[in-house]
């Protein structure tokens, strides 16, 4: 039964973890590459990317809705209400990715000034977020689509798509950043426009794979009243939750930007290898997700509880290693970066504050974002998130950052405890065993 279920969670997991991978490793040399340009470039691009990283959680919400749907009408054999779940999702996630494209494209300038009053920074952000928009809609559709695909037993085919547009993208980056081979260089520019033809080509190619694996599909979102009541019941909490998550999170940035521009270029230096370390092991929360549904949808809920502490003891045992790992490798990293050596350390020092912080941090994605929200009631992760945010990380960054003026490691780290609010409150709800439903 172990070597079943390690293989099962492998199977699920290590395909999306090296997928999640690929795009943090890609990213990170997207950086090293802007980062030649300069501190001033990166903390642009970290500010104009902010909506484009509340917009990614919030389609990753309706992925996850998406996923909790698939996964359980695949466990009852229900293939009608497994088709009409994607095309539901498909048309919400159409719906936000125009929202959000059109806010963009609309007031650029001026959400880049909310940040930071630098001049320059304003400009560049201004013009990288209104190309970079344009990336909202297909990044949508990879996502649904490639929760369909991992649903039904196709982990590798997101994970190979997500390796062809990332070649793509450094390519394309290597072009127009610098202007080699007789491109023109269009620096910052250049990297929008590189994110938004690898993020086109890429949705091209999974909607391909998409119906080659499914075939003609019943296009339909029509559900019976009851049924649009259950969707917006799961749909309401966690997309508002990863909005306020994810804007939050935007507001570190103010109180980052307010500091300075170093401060804020030195956490910009930290984001990709938070990015590629986290992604290693968000394969278990997406197994997670996809298992401990498939056990709801099937009644079998001592199992579904027994696999899921499996799940967190895998998650633990992964943080551990890596946590040593980006401790060892900290100046070897930051050193890639051509900014000053305040920057620089600023960087190292953040990295060990991540470090310390990251095994909480996987175990509320694995219990927040798999396990318990895999039940569908996902208002109680809305809850749980909410008082950390909101009532503990946010009121941490403003006091300790702009009005205590501490240095900004420890303004990281003691807004950072805001994980352990989570942690804590999310052990109690995963023992309380409420999280665990089925469908209708």
């Amino acid at each position: 039964m172990n070597k079943k279920f390690t293989k099962e969670v492998a199977l699920i997991a290590v395909p999306v973890a090296l997928q999640s991978m690929l795009q943090s490793s890609f990213s990170m040399i997207d950086q090293i590459m802007v980062g030649q340009l300069g501190e001033q470039s990166i903390a642009a691009v970290e500010i104009a990317g902010k909506p484009g990283f509340i917009y990614a959680f919030v389609i990753g919400a309706i992925g996850a809705i998406a996923g909790i749907m698939i996964s359980q009408y695949i466990g009852k054999g229900d293939k009608l209400a497994e088709e009409k779940s994607i095309c539901l999702n498909f048309l919400v996630m159409l719906i936000t990715g125009m929202l959000f494209s059109g806010v963009a494209l609309g007031c650029s300038n001026s959400f880049v000034k909310l940040f930071t009053s630098d001049e320059f920074v304003v400009i560049t952000g201004g013009s990288y977020l209104r190309i970079i928009a344009w990336t909202f809609i297909p990044l949508g559709i990879s996502n649904i689509f490639g929760v369909a695909l991992r649903c039904r037993g196709k982990s590798t085919l997101p994970l190979y798509v997500s390796f062809a547009s990332a070649v793509v993208n450094t390519g394309l980056n290597y072009l127009l950043i610098f202007g080699n081979c007789q491109m023109p260089r269009l620096g910052v520019k250049g990297a929008a426009y590189a994110s938004v033809i690898s993020q086109m080509i890429g949705a091209i190619v999974i909607l391909i794979l998409f119906f080659k694996e499914y075939g003609r599909i019943n296009i339909s979102v029509r559900l019976d009243r009851s049924g649009y009541i259950q969707y917006l019941c799961m749909l309401a909490p966690v997309v508002i939750n990863e909005f306020m998550w994810s804007v939050g999170q935007s507001i570190n940035t103010f109180v980052y930007g307010h500091m300075g521009t170093e401060e804020l270029a030195g956490m910009s230096l930290t984001g990709s290898v938070q990015g590629l370390t986290i992604g290693a092991l968000s394969g278990l929360s997406q197994a997670a997700g996809i298992m401990i549904g498939k056990r709801l949808g099937e009644g079998e809920y001592d199992l579904a509880y027994k696999e899921s502490k499996k799940l967190c003891i895998y998650g633990f045992l992964g943080t551990i290693v890596f946590s040593i790992l980006i401790i060892v490798l900290r100046y070897p990293y930051v050193n890639i970066y051509n900014v000053s050596d305040e920057v620089h350390i600023i960087g190292a020092n953040i990295v060990i504050a991540f470090a310390i912080l990251m095994p909480v941090k996987v175990q509320n994605m694995i219990l927040g974002g798999g396990i318990i929200r895999s039940g569908g009631r996902t208002k109680y992760i809305m809850i749980i998130d909410m008082l950390g945010t909101w009532l503990v990380g946010v009121p941490l960054a403003l006091y300790t950052g702009l009005v205590l003026k501490l240095s900004i490691v420890w303004v990281y780290f003691i807004l950072s405890q805001e994980e352990v609010v989570r942690f804590i409150i999310s052990i109690f709800m995963f023992r309380s065993k409420k999280w665990m439903n089925t469908l209708d």
